[in-house]
């Protein structure tokens, strides 16, 4: 069975909603193609609290562009890079083909986010400065009030309204490539359908591939295994989209091998149940060893960067450890959301059975860490206090306060993926390019199908690249709709 339609839409996030209603908005025909049940809609945006780099509705945060640009890439080449400051026209082909985002792709994104803030309060998305999981920050964080599933709701009613047709329980499978090697569609699967062809050009917003084992391991490697999805809607994010565009010829970008990590409790099933109280305690492995300074900075800057040492320890696990003092920390339970409570013992030994680890390491572990606190600075729980251990290594460079106010309690974390870095390469309009960085005709990228992230993640960014980029896309299309009937006449 074949359908034919000007747009065909893969993925129905944020990224592929806001592609289909703005090419609707343009009078296009579209199809969105979902592989979840209409209830189910929205991907990983639908549970995401939708966190927005923004310090106002029409400024994006003071260093948006630069940690974008500092962590596009480890170790480029300096002569490549010297091209990318000229003209697109006079790059020469490894400069064109590099495997990260051009640095008009940056500056592009970060132009286009007021416009795109303004089109979704005309949608009845309001938006505010709310509080956060973060007790300490550094950034300012701007949120959609209801979060990812405001937006899901009010980019979905607006594209419904506009006429797209949506097919749900519908998954793409690979592009439909002309002899010329352009790209005409989709062939997809509908659940008690069977083989779809869908007829249009093609805008890929089918998230990463977090919900694939076989492609995590490939790409991340065989201790995958020991991470999961942020939250239910991760788990639909199987990279088909990546796949088949990489198998006719685009250009990958972002960091394949790596992912955006978030500390989470493996015991609970709610949507990101996160644990950020880790400042206030020390991480344990399943040795009873510390491995990580837990405070070297505010926890929204460097939580990534700690969840990524937990991962390394022996079966992905640590444990934080903490006191009766924490309960002193203002607003503490806003750290903590997990839905499973804390691991509660009277003595550091009971504890540590409870933990099965060993008790001998854990005692040491802490009285090693208690005789080196309360070294320099004035303790303050919201601010970086600068109370350091003195003489431990790894130390802890803030919050250093003793474990000596029982009952104790721990909470097992892991690490989580919330989204995969490696994507697609696309131009300032969301097309897609290939592998000698021309574009590929017809075929556009949005969301995290797109690779931009290497290294850290620049925070609060991964929402506003999809819906950026989704409307970049309609809109190009819409453009070159009209161009193509203007010059038809």
């Amino acid at each position: 069975m074949e359908h034919i339609f000007d747009v065909v839409v893969v993925g129905c996030g944020v990224a592929g909603l806001s592609a289909a209603a703005t090419a609707a908005e343009h009078g296009l025909k579209v199809a969105v193609l979902e592989r979840a049940t209409r209830e189910e809609r929205g991907g990983q945006s639908r549970w995401t609290e939708a966190y927005l780099r923004m310090k106002s509705l029409d400024e994006v945060s003071d260093d948006f562009e630069a940690h974008l640009s500092e962590n596009a890439g480890p170790y480029n080449d300096p002569d490549f890079i010297g091209e990318m400051s000229g003209p697109r026209a006079s790059w020469s082909q490894g400069a064109r083909s590099l495997a990260i985002p051009d640095p008009d792709l940056i500056a592009g994104f970060a132009e286009r986010v007021p416009a795109t803030i303004k089109w979704l309060q005309t949608l009845g998305v309001k938006f505010d400065f709310l509080p956060t999981q973060f007790l300490t920050k550094t950034q300012p964080r701007l949120l959609p009030v209801g979060g990812g599933a405001a937006l899901v709701e009010a980019l979905a009613a607006h594209a419904e309204k506009l006429g797209v047709d949506f097919f749900y329980e519908t998954t793409a499978r690979r592009l439909i490539v002309d002899e010329a090697g352009e790209i005409q569609g989709v062939k997809a699967q509908q659940a008690g359908i069977g083989s779809l062809r869908f007829i249009g050009k093609v805008v890929l917003a089918s998230g990463g591939f977090e919900g694939s084992p076989e492609m995590m391991t490939k790409y991340i490697g065989p201790r995958s295994v020991y991470l999961r999805p942020v939250c239910k809607g991760g788990y639909f994010n199987k990279g088909e989209g990546i796949e088949m565009a990489l198998a006719a010829g685009a250009g990958p970008s972002g960091e394949f091998g790596s992912y955006h990590a978030e500390p989470v409790d493996p015991r609970s099933g709610v949507s990101e149940p996160s644990v950020f109280i880790f400042p206030y305690g020390i991480l344990v492995n399943k040795d009873g060893q510390r491995f990580t300074d837990e405070a070297p900075g505010t926890v929204d800057a460097y939580y990534e960067r700690v969840t990524r040492r937990i991962y390394e320890q022996r079966e992905g696990i640590a444990y934080v450890i903490l006191d009766q003092r924490v309960k002193d920390v203002p607003n503490y339970r806003l750290a903590i959301r997990t839905d499973q409570p804390a691991i509660e013992a009277d003595s550091m030994e009971a504890l540590a059975g409870k933990l099965d680890i060993p008790a001998d390491a854990l005692l040491r572990t802490v009285a090693g860490y208690n005789g080196a606190c309360g070294h320099d600075g004035q303790y303050d729980a919201l601010r970086l206090d600068g109370v350091r251990t003195s003489g431990l290594n790894p130390p802890k460079s803030n919050w250093a306060l003793p474990l000596d106010k029982g009952p104790f309690m721990a909470y097992p974390i892991i690490s989580s993926n919330v989204f995969t870095f490696g994507g697609l390469k696309v131009n300032t309009d969301a097309q897609v390019l290939d592998t000698d960085g021309n574009i590929m005709p017809n075929l556009y990228a949005a969301g995290e199908t797109v690779g931009m992230y290497y290294t850290n993640y620049t925070g609060a960014t991964s929402v506003l690249k999809g819906m950026v980029f989704g409307r970049a896309a309609g809109d190009h299309l819409g453009e070159h709709a009209r161009a193509a009937a203007a010059s038809a006449r």
